[in-house]
């Protein structure tokens, strides 16, 4: 019984662990870049842009009348029902029998 328990306990032990995202460090080889440093200075101006700008223009965008004049199509998505209808018609060409072939004509003796 303890043989047991210790084999079990061993096996647990040696299960894959999860790994542990570490920090990002500083590269300076990576970070000195001209277009990393144009990056860090202009992507906070982005998100800021992002949020006060172009979320509240999109949500407009999707509502009567600017929908129309601009010519937005909301998508839903439908994604579960595609998939259930793949499944379907998957099921029902497998259900259908296999075709037989016509026997050929048989020809004339001589």
């Amino acid at each position: 019984m303890l043989v047991r328990t210790l084999a079990v306990a061993l096996a647990l032990a040696l299960l894959p662990a999860p790994s542990w995202a570490g920090t990002t460090r500083y590269d300076p080889l990576r970070a000195g870049h001209p277009l990393r440093i144009i990056a860090y200075a202009l992507h906070p101006v982005g998100v800021i842009a992002d949020t006060l700008i172009f979320h509240p223009a999109w949500w407009l965008g999707t509502h009567e009348p600017l929908r129309t004049l601009f010519g937005v199509e909301v998508v839903i998505d439908d994604s579960a029902e595609v998939a259930a209808e793949v499944a379907r018609s998957a099921a029902e060409q497998k259900a259908e029998p296999p075709a037989t072939p016509e026997p050929a004509p048989e020809s004339p003796a001589p």
